[in-house]
């Protein structure tokens, strides 16, 4: 087999125990770092295409073989499950050279909270077996409150938010004397009848409106029959607000069917997936989704990575998709979708027709969306570079302060000192690139500026020897504090033999600090870049705070026990759990430590030496 001379002897033999067995297999570079995660019907062919020398590649490919470092692979007993083996595995590393649904946190769920007495309706991040329903995901979190206010305008639910199990524990709010509410929190909601609007919800939420309408028109009745003319009234409202959104719906279909019809577009920037919902013929909603590491040429690449990424967390698989061409693992998504839904599940690329129509509406909104979206990013772009020029400008400084490297140092009194560096890319936080320090200088008492000098020393030392996490050198460090704490990280440049540019900012009167500058710059308090160095300077005061807190508990926690050879967490706990506290077990003898259970007289005996070697010292 003829491979690519970037393949190792390591790397060879890992090709060469391949096995001709379905499953996934993951990429990884020199660090461990997971790369790429794929399926295979057969890994071994699938694999090892990677590494051909007559294998022609697309440029991302290329760049993916040559960080090869590492394969690893799990062999599933069939194609289904190494395709959810997947999702999983792109899920939890998202890998840099996957196609990705742009984070997830960022689209979110509408979550009908039914495995509470009187169910309410609540935005949820992620989609959880609890009992509970759960509607999207959503494209973001605007269109998921819009449908919260539709639906609490159209039926009367719990609108404050609050879980109650229907016992009186306050007087009801103006909401339900308005109609809005059945005030379970005052004792007055009747449950059938709340658990009825419930039903109703969901139908309305699935696309079942003509099913609603029934409902809602046999109540109606059933209210008129048992004179209950006040509650009739309110049904046929209630009806009408329905039947008013519905007419506001366009009917795309004559065959009544449930259809997700999905198209791509992309530029040199970004790329997305427009989906229109057709539930029983009608257009319900359409939403759009970003994705990351796609391409133009990635159409079908991208659909079917789009379709397990999106229906691995969708609540509603319809019985149809239409996809505007066909894709590779068809037949196999297909037999997942069934699994899921628990029905007919068929994926379409139609050429002709009205489903075709639909999926040329679809392709038109997607570039309408992606041309709004470039628009969007061109004009923060200009707002960006704006405020960026101003701040050279401000500053004298030779390039433009593409990336900020802020500082900061937190402690309390000298007890758990920490140091943090956070960075802005383009005048924007890019979080992987924040890092944290642990002071390992601690003098008697606290010294801020000799704490920003080891920082500033060792993150420039970390560049020095190349770590690949800080070798990107910023075009400018922010130094929270004045002239004492750069002076500080001026001297740790000087040690090291390296020059960045730095200023110092301080709080009290937010004045800028320049090297060989005895009096400070003062910005005007409405200068865009005065706003960007307090942004940055108070994220980065922020972060410290956190790791700081986090250090600090950690600490409180820990006890004297913690460093005792043979003592691990099941016999810490059985011996405070035993003496009450390391005050009382320091005071028992050997043989009163030993009858602990799991405690034995060698590990008793070393307990009590620990235990008591200050004294031991000082009486020797």
């Amino acid at each position: 087999m003829c491979y690519n001379d970037s393949v190792d002897d390591t790397l060879n033999a890992k090709l060469q125990a391949l096995p001709t067995l379905p499953g996934v297999y993951i990429f990884k570079d020199a660090q461990g770092t997971v790369l790429y995660v794929g399926k295979a019907v057969s890994l071994r062919p699938r694999v090892r295409s990677y590494f051909h020398k007559s294998a022609e590649h697309s440029i991302k490919t290329r760049r993916l073989v040559e960080k090869i470092a590492d394969i690893e692979w799990i062999v599933t007993d069939t194609d289904l499950e190494a395709l959810v083996l997947e999702c999983n595995l792109i899920k939890r590393h998202r890998p840099p050279y996957n196609i990705r649904l742009r984070d997830d946190k960022q689209y979110p769920f509408l979550c009908l909270t039914t495995a509470e007495p009187f169910p309410r309706l609540m935005l949820a991040r992620r989609a959880k077996n609890d009992g509970n329903r759960y509607f999207g995901p959503y494209s973001g979190s605007r269109p998921v409150y819009q449908t919260m206010h539709l639906l609490n305008r159209l039926f009367p639910l719990v609108t404050c938010g609050e879980a109650f199990t229907g016992e009186p524990v306050r007087k009801p709010c103006l909401y339900h004397h308005m109609g809005r509410c059945p005030a379970p929190c005052a004792g007055l909601a009747d449950r059938e009848r709340y658990r009825e609007t419930v039903r109703e919800v969901e139908l309305f939420l699935s696309g079942r409106h003509e099913k609603l309408l029934k409902a809602l028109h046999r109540q109606m009745e059933e209210a008129s029959e048992r004179l209950e003319f006040e509650r009739a009234a309110a049904l046929r409202d209630q009806i009408r607000a329905v039947e008013q959104v519905i007419t506001q719906q366009k009917v795309v279909s004559a065959e009544m069917v449930d259809q997700d019809v999905l198209a791509y577009a992309a530029d040199e920037q970004r790329a997305l997936v427009q989906m229109f919902f057709i539930r029983g013929g009608k257009l319900i909603g359409q939403q759009h989704f970003f994705l990351d590491g796609a391409t133009e040429e990635d159409q079908r690449k991208a659909l079917q990575e789009f379709l397990k990424q999106y229906y691995d967390q969708a609540q509603d698989v319809p019985s149809e998709i239409l996809i505007p061409a066909p894709i590779e693992e068809a037949h196999i998504i297909e037999q997942w979708l069934r699994q899921k839904r628990g029905g007919r599940v068929e994926l379409h690329a139609p050429q002709r027709g009205g489903k075709k129509k639909l999926l040329e509406m679809a392709l038109t909104n997607a570039e309408l969306a992606l041309n709004q979206a470039r628009q969007q990013w061109l004009r923060k772009k200009a707002q960006q570079e704006a405020v960026l020029t101003a701040l050279q400008e401000a500053l004298g400084l030779a390039s433009l302060p593409r990336r900020i490297e802020a500082y900061d140092i937190s402690n309390i009194q000298g007890f758990a000192p920490v140091g943090v560096m956070v960075v802005l890319k383009e005048g924007k936080p890019s979080k992987s690139d924040y890092r944290r320090f642990s002071i390992k200088y601690l003098p008697e008492s606290p010294n801020d500026f000799a704490m920003m000098r080891e920082v500033v020393i060792r993150r420039l030392r970390e560049a020095q020897q190349g770590n690949p996490k800080f070798t990107e050198l910023p075009q400018l460090m922010l130094i929270d504090g004045g002239k004492g704490q750069l002076n500080a990280a001026l001297d740790a440049m000087r040690e090291v033999g390296m020059q960045v540019p730095a200023i110092g900012l301080a709080k009290r009167f937010e004045e800028v600090y320049l090297p060989g500058r005895s009096e400070p710059l003062v910005l005007p308090k409405d200068s865009p870049a005065l706003h960007l160095l307090q942004a940055v300077r108070d994220e980065a005061h922020r972060f410290a705070v956190e790791y700081h807190r986090k250090l600090r508990i950690k600490r409180s926690t820990s006890s004297v026990l913690d460093e005792i050879p043979g003592v691990g967490p099941r016999r810490k706990q059985a011996l405070l759990k035993h003496f009450g506290s390391v005050k009382r077990l320091k005071e028992a003898s050997v043989e009163e430590i030993a009858a602990v259970p799991s405690i034995t007289r060698p590990v008793a005996q070393t307990i009590y030496s620990e235990l008591h070697k200050e004294e031991q010292r000082w009486s020797g």
